[in-house]
């Protein structure tokens, strides 16, 4: 079992130390959804929902919360991103109306983006509930999970897609 890093000598968590682990491009994808009704999907496809534009503004919630993700998250290290991109793209089947939302995130540093790509997909997601909650507060906000991470030590990660 190896040492756990994210508590000190007396047993209290600490932020760990990665000054000394080497500077690497690191990148991570990590996806979310949201289940809507078909009004909420019909008024977001054509741009008239009362509070705007949905997925731009998810969008910029998402990028947002990204470059903050040290700020909510206790023990998360500020990181220089070079790059954040979030997309959408849309499932329907049998009634469900199935928002995806991938995040990616990149930086070069000493430690990984996963919490960022995490935290940005999930903050989209709520973004999306907030702006369409007047019409349907039914929506079902959809497993949030890292699909690949590359970079850092520990090596890549890729997750299986069944």
């Amino acid at each position: 079992m190896t040492e756990f890093t994210h508590f000190n000598q007396e047993g209290r968590a600490k932020m760990v130390d990665v000054s000394d682990k080497p500077e690497t491009a690191r990148t991570a994808i990590a996806h979310s959804s949201i289940t809507v009704n078909k009004e909420i999907y019909e008024s977001i496809t054509s741009n008239k929902m009362k509070k705007g534009d949905v997925l731009a503004v998810a969008q910029v919630a998402g990028v947002m919360a990204c470059k903050k993700t040290w700020e909510i998250i206790p023990m998360c290290h500020p990181i220089p991103l070079t790059g954040v991109d979030i997309s959408f793209s849309w499932k329907i089947a049998h009634e469900e109306y199935i928002l995806f939302i991938t995040a990616t995130v990149k930086t070069k540093g000493n430690t990984g983006v996963e919490m960022e790509a995490l935290t940005a997909a999930s903050v989209c997601a709520l973004t999306v509930y907030d702006m369409c909650k007047a019409v349907d507060k039914g929506m079902v906000i959809g497993k949030t999970y890292l699909v690949e991470k590359t970079g850092g030590k520990n090596g890549d990660f890729k997750r299986e897609i069944e």
